[in-house]
């Protein structure tokens, strides 16, 4: 039932939704891949792509990634979190993302140029995982995510859900499909003192507060579909190409193809990340109804140490972002196998 009522959107919707940052794929090695990684992102990734992946993390992982979201435009987007493998089949990720917009001058009706002091909007978001394969094929997890965003005199907070599979087949578990369906969650409303008027009734002298109440805004809600396929040229060295298929309640659908190459010596590993995303419109600036253009690109570097070779990496990707210029997307990668 959920998942017809999400290819039930239609594009008269786009921008009705709210809480757009549940969007934002915080990470960059699947950034760099362009978000296409539905059916074989693992570890801490796995959170946001398919929480899936998660059941198939090293026992600890920890990432923090920054980005300057949309380019130019000064936005701060960062990211934190942990995933702990706690038995042979499962796992559990817990994250947190936070957007910094900088310091908003207070203005007023009677102060229209300001001068009274500034107000930081909060936008936040945290999520708890849980994972588990339940054969050698088959994986699955959920995810819960508490989303919360405020100025200065109003705040709105919801809850949200993601649920996805993973199937594993082939000689060589090559070949992998995933589904995912992410952010479903009740409607979201803003409340506080700025939706309240104050007002003086002249004939009594009496003083009167006139609260508003706000529109309520639902989830960006969608489906995800995807698969992968590694070639493995040795045992140091495979191609994984990658679709996918974002079905977008509140916008126009999403075709995705990415390619991840990676190599691998004794103490060190090397991955490089192309992708592509596909909508109707991408092309024509003026009827394009998304601020990403497309392309994407990306990289990483882990060194290996151990006997069980537990990487410690960096990651970095790069997105294009029309008239805002890039977005890039760098963090680091500890993880104990």
């Amino acid at each position: 039932m959920l998942s017809s009522g999400l290819f039930a959107g239609n594009e008269d919707r786009v921008g009705s939704a709210g809480a757009s940052q549940l969007l934002v794929n915080p990470w960059a090695r699947s950034n760099g891949a362009g978000d296409a990684g539905v059916a074989n992102t693992n570890g801490l990734e796995a959170s946001y792509m398919n929480i899936a992946g998660l059941a198939h993390s090293d026992k600890t992982q920890i990432k923090f990634n920054m980005s300057n979201w949309l380019g130019s435009v000064g936005i701060n987007y960062y990211s934190a979190g942990l995933s702990q493998r706690i038995s042979e089949s499962s796992a559990f990720s817990l994250t947190v993302q936070s957007m910094n917009f900088g310091d908003v001058g207070i203005t007023t009706v009677n102060l229209p140029e300001g001068g009274i002091g500034v107000f930081t909007p909060r936008v936040n978001i945290v999520s708890l995982g849980f994972a588990k394969k339940f054969s050698n094929s088959i994986s699955g997890g959920i995810s819960f995510k508490v989303i919360s965003e405020s100025i200065a005199n109003l705040k709105a907070s919801g809850v949200a859900l993601d649920a996805g599979i993973r199937y594993v087949t082939g000689e060589k578990d090559h070949i992998k499909f995933g589904i995912t369906l992410k952010n479903v969650g009740p409607t979201m409303r803003y409340k506080g003192d700025g939706l309240a008027q104050q007002i003086n009734y002249v004939t009594t002298g009496g003083i009167a507060t006139l609260e508003q109440r706000s529109q309520q805004f639902e989830m960006p809600s969608l489906l995800n579909i995807g698969g992968s396929y590694d070639f493995i040229f040795s045992e140091s060295s495979k191609l994984t190409a990658m679709l996918a298929f974002t079905a977008n309640s509140f916008s126009t659908d999403q075709y995705r193809i990415g390619f991840d190459y990676g190599m691998s010596k004794e103490k060190a590993a090397f991955n490089i990340r192309l992708g592509y995303v596909y909508e109707k419109n991408i092309f024509n600036a003026e009827n394009r109804t998304n601020a990403l253009t497309g392309p994407t690109a990306g990289f990483s570097v882990d060194i290996l140490s151990g006997k069980n070779k537990s990487p410690l990496g960096v990651e970095y990707a790069v997105r294009m972002s029309g008239p805002f210029g890039l977005i890039h997307t760098a963090g680091v990668t500890i993880a104990v196998k």
